[in-house]
């Protein structure tokens, strides 16, 4: 029943004088995404965004700009590669790479050091890891080129491990609806005025991408026991004192742990029940500071054995 929820993430950027990314079209994109092995399940639109919902994870895209997230044993570096092919190096103002640590690593068919081979012989990068070998860490790698990003050009991404609590063990048992998942996450309180296109795996498993204008969020669900895994990502702007998502999310799905991950944006972090156990802030050459906070729960955690024969 094992399934590797964490994500790798790529962020692209082209020039306007480039053609636009939403013009070529659902087949283009599910070329691309069919590099990476997944498919594309469903798509919403609006006059400033495509949403594909996908087998694993989504990809989001606005005529100048895209971002792709893919989980279980994808290869989104191919994905990657793929689409560096249709743009020339000039066209290319800004691309960020992502991986975060996987729960079993040896399954995946690429590490991170192997990607970033594979795009410097097309690019030239920097490389960096953010958080503890030990602990949980993300890799980022970045196009080392100047760019400058519009004031309010931020991403938050809130990455939870182990959840617990009622909304968790609806989520893992049989018979979900995408209706009830929505109402137990509070989906309309969080995404007021988002339009909401998500899907109920087998025997269980979420996924969800919401736009509204030129904003997107995203959350994907891997709930098993064992291993369970949520991430949200979005574009809005959390660091205002009235900004709760963070809060709301982990106040629902109680997880053991939590790491947020943010570009230019300093979230608003308020949370009684766990405790900051590291955090990183590193200003890239590409236009951006990223920074990695990592929270633990603050209780001791009771734990059980588990059967490995």
């Amino acid at each position: 029943m094992f399934f590797e929820g964490s994500e790798k993430k790529v962020e692209v950027v082209v020039s306007e004088l480039a053609p636009s990314l939403r013009s070529l079209g659902k087949n283009y994109w599910s070329n691309i995404v069919s590099q990476a092995n997944a498919e594309i399940l469903s798509t919403v639109s609006n006059e400033q965004c495509d949403a594909y919902l996908l087998s694993e994870s989504s990809l989001f895209v606005w005529d100048h700009h895209f971002v792709m997230l893919t989980c279980g044993t994808t290869t989104l570096v191919n994905a990657v590669l793929s689409f560096l092919e249709s743009y020339e190096s000039d066209q290319l103002l800004s691309l960020i790479f992502q991986r975060k640590n996987e729960y079993l690593s040896h399954l995946q068919k690429s590490s991170f050091s192997e990607d970033i081979d594979k795009l410097q012989q097309n690019l030239s990068g920097k490389a960096y890891q953010l958080g503890n070998l030990d602990t949980h860490h993300n890799y980022v790698y970045h196009l080392d080129k100047p760019y400058v990003a519009t004031p309010d050009d931020y991403t938050y991404e809130l990455l939870m491990y182990h959840i617990h609590g009622d909304a968790a063990q609806y989520l893992r048992s049989e018979h979900q609806s995408a209706a009830t998942i929505r109402e137990l996450l509070e989906l309309d309180k969080l995404l007021p005025g988002f339009e909401i296109n998500d899907f109920v795996f087998a025997p269980f498993g979420y996924s969800m991408n919401a736009i509204k204008g030129h904003q997107y969020a995203t959350i994907h669900i891997t709930p098993q026991e064992e291993s369970s895994y949520v991430s949200f990502e979005t574009n809005l702007d959390l660091s205002t004192p009235n900004s709760n998502v963070i809060e709301r999310l982990t106040s629902i799905l109680q997880p053991n742990s939590f790491d947020i991950i943010s570009f230019n944006g300093i979230p608003n972090i308020q949370s009684s029940s766990h405790t900051l156990m590291n955090h990183v802030s590193e200003p890239l050459t590409c236009g951006y500071t990223m920074r990695f906070y990592e929270f633990m729960r603050s209780e001791p955690k009771i734990g059980r054995a588990v059967s490995i024969l």
